[in-house]
């Protein structure tokens, strides 16, 4: 029969290959960016939330914070390469004032990991008190991260347009909340169980915006309808 740890490890690997998907899943919208050489109306808060994000995973994993949590370092680790990749690109292709906006942000998270870093390490004397702190952290940017969506699904609304909601980001960050999920509750963990259900909760919701809208396609109803006043 197989142990609880052998599945959990199982599912963590699976979680692996998941994650580095949504990590993946972007290069769609960053093509379209490097093409048009402008950024258009999407937004850098998806990708600032999830390096954020990246960062307190791979500090939680670590030997001296949380022991035996090698997959979460490896696969966040790799997170936060490809999307410290996108945000350059983001960086190099936003006008002026948004790139200021990208550069204040980014510049207040590397501060808060330096402060986080330091607090922990040096009030945090045991390896519960330090994953304790750091679970917490993860836990509300986790959430963070994977709410960041929202903004582009209130986007999807107005405009009755997916343009700007990517398919495949959505779908895999479904897939690697569901993933996760699986992967704390077999040896439970409450900090990677509840930002990554809510992701898959967030992640259905988008999919199911998609649904309703991607058949719909404002610009070329406009096109129609201007074509038919021309044939009038």
């Amino acid at each position: 029969m197989v142990s609880a740890e052998a599945a959990r490890n199982v599912v963590g690997i699976i979680g692996n290959v998941i994650s580095f998907g949504l990590f993946l899943s972007p290069l769609p919208t960053f093509v379209h960016i490097l093409k048009k050489k402008a950024v258009e109306q999407f937004s850098p808060i998806p990708y600032l939330a999830t390096l954020l994000n990246c960062m307190l995973w791979v500090f939680y994993g670590l030997p001296f914070v949380h022991p035996n949590s090698i997959l979460v370092v490896t696969i966040n680790g790799t997170g936060l390469l490809l999307e410290s990749i996108y945000l350059t690109i983001f960086f190099l292709y936003s006008p002026k004032e948004l790139r200021m906006k990208v550069a204040k942000i980014l510049a207040g998270e590397l501060a808060f990991m330096a402060v986080v870093v330091a607090v922990v390490l040096t009030v945090g004397h045991t390896h519960d008190m330090r994953s304790l702190v750091v679970g917490i952290l993860c836990v509300i940017f986790g959430t963070c991260m994977y709410a960041s969506p929202l903004s582009v699904m209130k986007l999807v609304i107005q405009t009755k347009s997916v343009k700007y909601m990517p398919f495949w980001l959505s779908l895999a960050g479904f897939l690697n909340g569901v993933c996760w999920t699986a992967y704390a509750l077999l040896k439970f963990d409450v900090f990677v169980t509840i930002p990554n259900g809510l992701g898959a909760i967030f992640g259905f919701l988008q999919l199911l915006l998609y649904a309703c809208y991607c058949r719909c396609n404002p610009e070329e109803k406009v096109g129609v309808e201007k074509a038919e006043v021309e044939m009038a």
